[in-house]
């Protein structure tokens, strides 16, 4: 039983970091685009609006699914469905095919988040911070893989590669998780019991906090991992350079002179150094998983929460050194938020309805994520930057801030029985 729970969460952990790496890719892919369609930077970053859209939107039905069907065999279709409609981004040519391709890609890529979840907290062997909080990391690289391979594939071989190559791994992750994963409804997991029941008031009060917390973070972290790539295009011009010559030989090395199809180096620097960003920031979920452990929730929410605002405020007018930290910062507070928002609806919530739990709570957080999109691209091209843009992402964070202030204290969370044993449904 233990071996194959941790089975589960090492597909579950990988399939977090495809989630995020296919969303992701085409913030930096579409810096080599423009040729390709003939638009401006604003107008094909909106055309991935529908994307983030079906993110969220599909969370709800994913989670029904996932209780009702089977959360097997729905992860085995995130794994075949994100794929094939990964790769067939690589196969457009016209504005119209690119958007409806990347709305495929974020509806085959809403099932993870609820449905994986929720089998990540069923499976889970250890204390449950820590699961969650190492799940998050693996999200997290793929959010900085994304940046690193899709820039160095757009520089290389074009930015059709950087769609491509993602979704033949994808394919080959579903034929080895249907392989070695047997359908839960055939074996046992693992559950875990509050001691003490949440009180009605209380459980409306977290919820009320979640949704606050969640409706302004999800905002902040999507608008500020859509927009990085640009942002160090115009404010870390010569860091970006100073990388991309550095990895310019690498590059060379390992990709045959003879099908390299080079252009601007920008992407590849960019996506070197928002690499290293998302990877800091997402030390940050392996810290806060640890202390969820030991500490009640708004204990370590308050604290984390302090960061977001004054980084963003700040970076609002930062260039070069000081933007590369400030964006740091603001990675490290998002992603530890992540990790507090999974943990509120893990203690807050009976495993027999978790999935549909979560996916109320990504519904909500894809939700308004899809507003960052509009957000960054109508800003940006309205006043030439992102002054304006960031100065409204540090009032959204703010909130998250005066959200851990109102969050109940409950030295009762960390109490709960032994995990017992139950046939899946």
């Amino acid at each position: 039983m233990v071996a194959s729970s941790k089975r589960v969460v090492q597909f579950i952990n990988v399939g977090h970091a495809l989630d995020h790496f296919v969303m992701l890719i085409f913030p930096t892919a579409v810096l080599g685009m423009g040729a390709s369609f003939g638009r401006s930077y604003g107008e094909l970053l909106s055309l991935s609006l529908g994307g983030f859209i079906a993110f969220g939107a599909g969370s709800l039905p994913a989670g029904w699914l996932g209780d009702r069907w089977s959360r097997r065999n729905m992860m085995a279709l995130f794994f075949f469905g994100v794929g094939a409609a990964t790769m067939l981004t690589a196969f457009v040519t016209t504005p119209f095919m690119l958007a409806a391709s990347l709305t495929l890609v974020g509806a085959f890529a809403a099932i993870y988040h609820p449905v994986g979840t929720a089998m990540l907290t069923a499976h889970a062997t250890e204390r449950l911070g820590r699961t969650i909080g190492v799940n998050g990391v693996w999200g997290n690289l793929g959010v900085a893989f994304a940046a690193l391979a899709s820039g160095a594939l757009t520089y290389s071989v074009g930015w059709r590669w950087a769609f491509a190559v993602p979704g033949l791994i994808a394919i080959a992750l579903g034929v080895a998780f249907l392989a070695l994963i047997p359908d839960e409804r055939e074996e046992k997991r693992v559950v875990r019991r509050a001691a003490a029941p949440v009180p009605r008031g209380v459980m409306v009060h977290a919820f009320a906090v979640l949704v606050l917390v969640t409706l302004t973070g999800s905002v902040v972290f999507n608008a500020v991992s859509v927009s990085l790539p640009k942002v160090f295009a115009e404010r870390l011009p010569d860091l970006s350079q100073m990388t991309a010559a550095a990895l310019d030989h690498a590059v060379q090395l390992f990709v045959p002179k003879a099908i390299l199809d080079m252009g601007s180096s920008a992407p590849l620097g960019i996506g070197a150094l928002a690499f290293v960003v998302f990877t800091i920031g997402a030390v940050s979920q392996l810290i806060v998983g640890h202390f969820v452990d030991r500490h009640p929730l708004r204990t370590v929410f308050l604290p984390l929460s302090v960061i977001q605002a004054p980084c963003l405020l700040l970076a609002a007018w930062a260039h070069e050194w000081a933007m590369l930290l400030l964006a740091i910062g603001v990675m490290f507070g998002i992603f530890g938020q992540v990790t507090i928002n999974d943990a509120m609806v893990a203690r807050y919530t009976n495993q027999e309805w978790r999935a549909r739990a979560y996916a109320f709570r990504y519904i909500v957080s894809f939700g308004a994520s899809a507003c960052g999109v509009p957000l960054v691209a109508i800003l940006h091209d309205r006043t030439g930057g992102f002054e304006i843009a960031f100065l409204v992402l540090a009032c959204l964070g703010a909130c998250v801030f005066l959200g851990a202030l109102l969050f109940p204290h409950r030295p009762e969370e960390l109490d709960v029985l032994p995990a017992r044993v139950q046939p899946a449904e």
